[in-house]
């Protein structure tokens, strides 16, 4: 195990400790408090805005070779766009606040601890109103 270091400290964290170690590249890849990660990359705009320009960043925890199944953390901020989910995705948001609309008229409101199954070819909208965090898997 690496060294352990003093984890800096964020409004709704407790004092914990975290290892040098990359957990990405763990045999069992995983993120220590998801909620306040920092650790995140660009993903740039998100296509198909109808209004503001959300931007995306994120976290990807693990890509099968083979299947091309993944799972990671994407966070966005506000803004509303068109979607079409292409494979299934598992969505459990930790933060923030949002509504998808279907083209059906479902609408289904997210808030943190919200946990959704997009089935393949999902369509619909996405209004963030305060910027969410999810950890996701894609099948």
């Amino acid at each position: 195990m690496g060294k352990k270091k003093p984890r800096r400290s964020c409004t709704g964290c407790s004092a914990m400790t975290e290892t040098t170690t990359d957990t990405l590249t763990a045999t069992a890849p995983h993120i220590h408090n998801a909620r306040h990660f920092a650790g995140l990359k660009n993903w740039g705009p998100q296509p198909d805005m109808l209004e503001g320009q959300s931007h995306s960043s994120g976290r990807l925890l693990y890509k099968n070779p083979d299947t091309g199944s993944e799972s990671g953390l994407w966070v966005c901020t506000p803004g509303r766009w068109r979607l079409t989910i292409p494979r299934d995705e598992f969505c459990h948001f930790i933060a923030g606040r949002a509504t998808y609309r279907s083209d059906e008229g479902e609408t289904i409101e997210i808030t943190p601890g919200t946990a959704v199954l997009f089935p393949a070819g999902w369509h619909g909208e996405c209004i963030v109103t305060e910027t969410i965090r999810n950890l996701y898997m894609l099948s």
